[in-house]
């Protein structure tokens, strides 16, 4: 075996054996460097492991938000690792400095970041979002046509689950750059619907019986702010009320208490007589029409 290996190895031309040997002997003295970097690695992992488990459990403990913690730690972690792969290099080979890692390190994540900018962007995005929360997980958000409930937000990404049960995931620059409705940045919000009645009812009396109906829904939360009816516009057929009242803010909220006064007002208005009309039609004619009377026995014979 070792002929057959002599016999090869005497093949290759003598610069190219001359540069293996060179490789070969300098790994060789490397080795023990390498070693010790490696070592120093699963030192620093086991630190950055014990920190990880002590920083959020402190920062928590100071009342500090969840996601704030995540991002910090994130940002330590990140830092840790950066720190100890410089120190592990210099280890490994003493001829590179901290300053020629750092400048190269400089000059490769400058040509990631152009490759990556759309990543990037996402997580700085995210990293803002975290930190500044503008909305938080559980929150009902819309931006860009998405509506839903916020379930996850991540350094990249913002999972929001629609009311239809459908998940979009949308990357976080499209949160940070376009403006978001926060539907429930508060625990109450208004809402409006359309009322109309009749032109020969009282306007007054009206209003009254729509506003007593309005207050007796159990969803309307008048404690908070007040039930406000106003007779809005002369409309081709009625004269319409726009009814206003206080709710909770998340969609079902809305969708219910709705549901609830439409059917107060409709049974409140009609036990009063008030009428809810439907469109009218009135036929002007320039001349007089001429009226004929049929005769039906004869249009049945026939």
């Amino acid at each position: 075996m070792n002929d057959i290996f002599g016999g090869l190895w005497s093949k290759f031309p003598a610069p190219l054996r001359e540069q293996l040997q060179g490789y070969a002997s300098g790994f060789w003295e490397a080795l023990p460097q390498i070693v010790l970097s490696v070592v120093f690695l699963l030192v620093a992992w086991g630190v950055i492991r014990l920190i990880q488990w002590i920083v959020p459990s402190a920062m928590r403990r100071t009342g500090v938000r969840r996601s704030l913690v995540d991002v910090l730690l994130m940002l330590l972690t990140v830092g840790l690792w950066l720190f100890a792969g410089l120190i592990a290099v210099t280890i490994a080979f003493p001829t590179i400095t901290p300053g020629r890692a750092l400048t190269a390190l400089g000059i490769g994540g400058v040509a990631i970041g152009f490759a990556f900018k759309d990543v990037f962007e996402n997580f700085l995005a995210g990293i803002l979002l975290l930190i500044r929360e503008p909305f938080s997980v559980e929150d009902f958000i819309e931006c860009e046509g998405i509506e839903g409930q916020v379930e996850k937000i991540t350094i990249r990404d913002t999972h929001v689950r629609q009311t239809d049960g459908q998940l979009v995931v949308a990357p976080n620059a499209m949160f940070f750059k376009n403006p978001v409705t926060i539907r429930t940045a508060r625990d109450v919000r208004r809402t409006t619907i359309i009322c109309g009645i009749a032109y020969d009812e009282d306007v007054d009396a009206a209003r009254k019986i729509i506003e007593d109906a309005v207050r007796a829904v159990d969803l309307v939360r008048d404690d908070v702010r007040d039930v406000q009816i106003f007779a809005q516009e002369f409309a081709d057929s009625s004269i319409n009320f726009e009814v206003t009242w206080w709710t909770g803010s998340r969609p079902i909220d809305i969708r219910q208490s709705r549901d609830q006064v439409v059917a107060a007002v409709k049974r409140a208005l009609d036990d009063a007589g008030i009428e809810i009309p439907f469109p009218y039609r009135t036929m002007t004619f320039k001349e007089p029409l001429p009226i004929r009377q049929i005769d039906t026995d004869q249009t049945e014979e026939a």
